[in-house]
Protein backbone atom coordinates (compact mmCIF):
# COMPACT_ATOMS: atom_id res chain seq x y z
CA UNK A 1 0.00 0.00 0.00
CA UNK A 2 1.63 3.32 -0.99
CA UNK A 3 2.23 6.16 1.69
CA UNK A 4 1.02 9.59 0.82
CA UNK A 5 2.60 12.31 2.58
CA UNK A 6 1.65 16.19 2.55
CA UNK A 7 4.36 18.55 2.72
CA UNK A 8 4.49 21.98 3.18
CA UNK A 9 7.88 23.72 1.88
CA UNK A 10 11.40 22.82 0.99
CA UNK A 11 12.19 22.13 4.28
CA UNK A 12 9.23 19.39 4.97
CA UNK A 13 10.18 17.42 1.78
CA UNK A 14 13.96 17.99 3.00
CA UNK A 15 12.95 16.23 6.37
CA UNK A 16 10.65 13.59 4.92
CA UNK A 17 14.02 12.83 2.81
CA UNK A 18 16.38 13.04 5.74
CA UNK A 19 14.09 10.71 7.38
CA UNK A 20 14.16 8.54 4.79
CA UNK A 21 17.84 8.06 4.67
CA UNK A 22 18.39 7.33 8.17
CA UNK A 23 15.94 4.21 7.83
CA UNK A 24 18.52 3.20 4.73
CA UNK A 25 20.18 0.01 4.78
CA UNK A 26 22.04 0.27 1.64
CA UNK A 27 21.54 -1.21 -2.04
CA UNK A 28 18.08 0.47 -2.22
CA UNK A 29 17.25 2.39 -5.55
CA UNK A 30 15.17 5.10 -5.22
CA UNK A 31 12.85 6.14 -8.88
CA UNK A 32 11.77 9.80 -8.25
CA UNK A 33 9.17 11.25 -10.60
CA UNK A 34 7.24 15.03 -10.87
CA UNK A 35 7.00 18.33 -12.76
CA UNK A 36 9.82 20.83 -12.62
CA UNK A 37 10.59 22.28 -9.54
CA UNK A 38 8.20 19.97 -7.54
CA UNK A 39 11.02 18.65 -4.82
CA UNK A 40 12.93 15.57 -6.32
CA UNK A 41 16.19 17.36 -5.50
CA UNK A 42 14.98 18.53 -2.34
CA UNK A 43 13.96 14.89 -1.17
CA UNK A 44 17.22 14.05 -2.45
CA UNK A 45 19.41 16.53 0.06
CA UNK A 46 17.37 15.51 2.83
CA UNK A 47 18.20 11.47 1.80
CA UNK A 48 21.99 12.43 1.27
CA UNK A 49 21.64 14.11 5.11
CA UNK A 50 20.34 11.01 6.83
CA UNK A 51 23.17 8.96 4.80
CA UNK A 52 25.76 11.13 6.80
CA UNK A 53 26.28 13.23 3.74
CA UNK A 54 27.88 16.68 4.97
CA UNK A 55 27.47 18.15 0.98
CA UNK A 56 24.92 19.88 0.08
CA UNK A 57 23.61 18.08 -2.78
CA UNK A 58 22.63 19.48 -5.91
CA UNK A 59 21.12 18.18 -9.51
CA UNK A 60 23.32 16.57 -11.23
CA UNK A 61 21.66 17.48 -14.81
CA UNK A 62 24.95 18.18 -16.80
CA UNK A 63 26.70 15.55 -15.07
CA UNK A 64 23.88 12.93 -15.27
CA UNK A 65 25.17 11.28 -11.31
CA UNK A 66 26.81 12.76 -8.89
CA UNK A 67 28.24 10.40 -5.91
CA UNK A 68 28.54 11.69 -2.12
CA UNK A 69 30.15 9.45 0.58
CA UNK A 70 28.36 8.96 3.88
CA UNK A 71 27.32 5.71 6.11
CA UNK A 72 26.37 4.35 2.66
CA UNK A 73 27.73 6.01 -0.99
CA UNK A 74 24.69 7.93 -2.47
CA UNK A 75 24.52 8.16 -6.36
CA UNK A 76 22.41 10.78 -7.58
CA UNK A 77 21.17 10.36 -11.02
CA UNK A 78 19.15 12.68 -13.46
CA UNK A 79 17.35 11.40 -16.59
CA UNK A 80 16.01 15.09 -17.53
CA UNK A 81 18.30 15.54 -20.22
CA UNK A 82 18.27 11.97 -21.44
CA UNK A 83 16.17 10.98 -24.65
CA UNK A 84 16.22 7.11 -24.90
CA UNK A 85 16.62 4.38 -21.81
CA UNK A 86 19.56 3.46 -23.48
CA UNK A 87 21.34 5.93 -22.53
CA UNK A 88 20.33 5.60 -19.22
CA UNK A 89 21.58 2.01 -19.20
CA UNK A 90 25.09 2.93 -19.95
CA UNK A 91 25.45 4.97 -16.99
CA UNK A 92 25.71 1.69 -15.43
CA UNK A 93 23.36 2.84 -12.38
CA UNK A 94 22.62 -1.19 -11.79
CA UNK A 95 26.10 -1.29 -10.41
CA UNK A 96 25.73 1.89 -7.59
CA UNK A 97 22.53 -0.10 -5.52
CA UNK A 98 24.06 -3.89 -6.58
CA UNK A 99 27.40 -3.13 -4.64
CA UNK A 100 25.37 -1.85 -1.19
CA UNK A 101 24.92 1.97 -2.15
CA UNK A 102 21.80 4.22 -2.59
CA UNK A 103 20.76 5.18 -6.01
CA UNK A 104 18.09 8.00 -6.47
CA UNK A 105 17.39 8.79 -10.01
CA UNK A 106 15.32 12.24 -10.78
CA UNK A 107 13.39 11.75 -14.08
CA UNK A 108 13.18 7.90 -13.18
CA UNK A 109 9.78 7.70 -15.67
CA UNK A 110 11.98 8.50 -19.23
CA UNK A 111 13.75 4.72 -18.16
CA UNK A 112 11.65 3.04 -15.76
CA UNK A 113 12.01 -0.19 -18.68
CA UNK A 114 15.63 -0.63 -17.27
CA UNK A 115 15.28 -1.25 -13.61
CA UNK A 116 14.11 -3.59 -11.14
CA UNK A 117 11.03 -3.75 -9.81
CA UNK A 118 12.68 -4.05 -6.65
CA UNK A 119 12.62 -0.39 -6.08
CA UNK A 120 11.02 3.02 -4.20
CA UNK A 121 8.91 4.98 -6.66
CA UNK A 122 8.36 8.79 -5.58
CA UNK A 123 5.95 10.67 -7.48
CA UNK A 124 5.51 14.21 -6.43
CA UNK A 125 2.10 16.30 -7.41
CA UNK A 126 2.35 20.25 -6.90
CA UNK A 127 -0.67 20.72 -4.80
CA UNK A 128 0.04 24.30 -4.42
CA UNK A 129 3.05 27.07 -4.18
CA UNK A 130 4.27 25.44 -1.21
CA UNK A 131 2.18 21.89 -0.93
CA UNK A 132 3.63 18.88 -2.27
CA UNK A 133 2.03 15.50 -2.14
CA UNK A 134 4.93 12.55 -1.95
CA UNK A 135 3.24 9.16 -2.88
CA UNK A 136 5.77 6.41 -1.86
CA UNK A 137 4.96 2.89 -3.15
CA UNK A 138 7.21 0.28 -3.22
CA UNK A 139 7.76 -2.09 -5.59
CA UNK A 140 9.84 -5.61 -4.15
CA UNK A 141 10.17 -6.82 -0.59
CA UNK A 142 13.48 -4.78 0.09
CA UNK A 143 11.78 -1.58 -0.50
CA UNK A 144 8.38 -2.60 1.41
CA UNK A 145 10.28 -2.98 4.45
CA UNK A 146 12.23 0.37 3.95
CA UNK A 147 8.65 1.71 3.24
CA UNK A 148 7.62 0.34 6.91
CA UNK A 149 10.49 1.57 8.55
CA UNK A 150 9.45 5.22 7.19
CA UNK A 151 5.80 4.86 8.29
CA UNK A 152 7.26 4.73 11.76
CA UNK A 153 8.82 7.70 11.44
CA UNK A 154 6.27 9.61 10.09
CA UNK A 155 4.32 12.20 12.04
CA UNK A 156 7.18 12.37 14.35
CA UNK A 157 9.86 15.37 15.28
CA UNK A 158 10.04 18.62 14.06
CA UNK A 159 8.72 20.29 11.53
CA UNK A 160 5.75 18.21 10.69
CA UNK A 161 5.34 15.34 8.11
CA UNK A 162 1.76 14.29 7.68
CA UNK A 163 0.15 11.69 5.76
CA UNK A 164 -1.92 12.90 3.34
Amino acid sequence: MPLRITTRGPGETQTLGRRLGEVMAGGELVLMSGDLGAGKTCMTQGIAWGLGVNEHARSPTFVLVSEYEGRHTLFHADLYRIDDPLEAEDLGLDETYGNGGVCVVEWAEKAVSIFPEDHLRVVFTVAGPDERTVELRAGGPRHEALLGKLRQTVGHDSPPVREA
